[in-house]
């Protein structure tokens, strides 16, 4: 495959940073993860780091090179990150279990898998336009496709922080229909939190990718939203890629790739063979033994 790729996460105004990113690649895949912890709950941080463990641990182990499922990988990675969470607090007497909002994608044979819970966003940058983006499982998001308010408005809108769905909470989210899009040369998957997107409009987020490389844009595109946010700025997180390949002969042209407009209810119960009752006791302890290996090294690195 080839692709370049970049990611920066800043502290903003806040005293912690409860955002966690990374990407991870074989000769054949990569996934990458963007997972901001709810600075409303405990722990935040801890959340957003037991769900990029898992998928990582998960992407680890089925990517060889190639994911049979690139789709049903996301789905049961995200299953897993939840359940994962829930042991953890579980085994930490937590009162209450941490929570994150989680975006993730997988690049795989030319085309781009993405599934996401929360506020965290993925957006397909084409020619300078934002071509799809994910859609909010937010209260304000439900208003603009109500048409009750203009999409402008979601980043300042009071009602910005009231999410509908998320990882670690009682009840398991509901999978998010996975969506795809074949990749054209130069397309730009950019992941972040709201700390990039919701003091930036669009066209701002879309611009800077027509002339310049995204070693340089998103630099630039972190540093205007930190000045644009002020002293309210949140943590600031992207992982960016820009694809390397022609586009098959099939590719999707840049009129006709639609924005994605999926379901912003709120969350309930779904299926009653939850990822508790899919994943075992022995993978969860496995993978929480590598998560406070990996949570010990972030500790030192503060």
């Amino acid at each position: 495959m080839n692709f370049s790729i970049i990611q920066d996460s800043r502290v903003g105004a806040r005293a912690t940073n409860q955002d966690r990113i990374g990407h991870w690649r074989t000769s054949d895949a990569l996934l990458m993860v963007v997972a901001d912890g709810l600075g409303g709950h405990l722990y935040g941080e801890i959340a957003a780091q037991v769900a990029l463990d898992t998928l990582a641990i998960l992407f680890r182990s089925e990517a060889k090179p190639r994911l049979a499922d690139p789709g049903g990988f996301l789905g049961d990675g995200i299953e897993r990150a939840h359940a994962a969470i829930r042991h953890h607090a579980l085994g930490a007497g937590l009162p209450d279990a941490p929570r994150t909002v989680i975006v993730a994608c997988v690049v795989q044979d030319g085309t781009a898998y993405w599934s996401y819970v929360g506020d965290s966003r993925l957006y397909l940058v084409r020619k300078g336009r934002v071509v799809t983006r994910t859609r909010d499982h937010t209260r304000v998001q439900q208003l603009v496709d109500a048409g009750r308010i203009r999409e402008e408005a979601l980043g300042s809108h009071p009602e910005r922080n009231k999410l509908l769905r998320c990882l670690g909470g009682e009840l398991p989210p509901r999978s998010e229909p996975v969506a795809s899009a074949r990749l054209a040369r130069d397309d730009v998957l950019l992941l972040c939190s709201d700390g990039l997107w919701g003091p930036l409009t669009q066209r701002q987020l879309a611009a800077p990718f027509v002339t310049k490389g995204i070693d340089r844009a998103i630099p630039e595109l972190v540093a205007l939203a930190e000045m644009r946010a002020g002293p309210e700025c949140d943590n600031v997180s992207v992982v960016a890629m820009a694809w390397g390949e022609n586009a098959s002969p099939d590719a999707i042209d840049q009129d006709t790739v639609p924005f994605h407009d999926l379901p912003t209810d709120v969350q309930d119960l779904g299926d009653a063979e939850s990822a508790y009752m899919r994943m075992s006791d022995e993978d969860i302890e496995r993978a929480i033994d590598d998560i406070k290996a990996s949570l010990k090294k972030s500790s030192a690195r503060r």
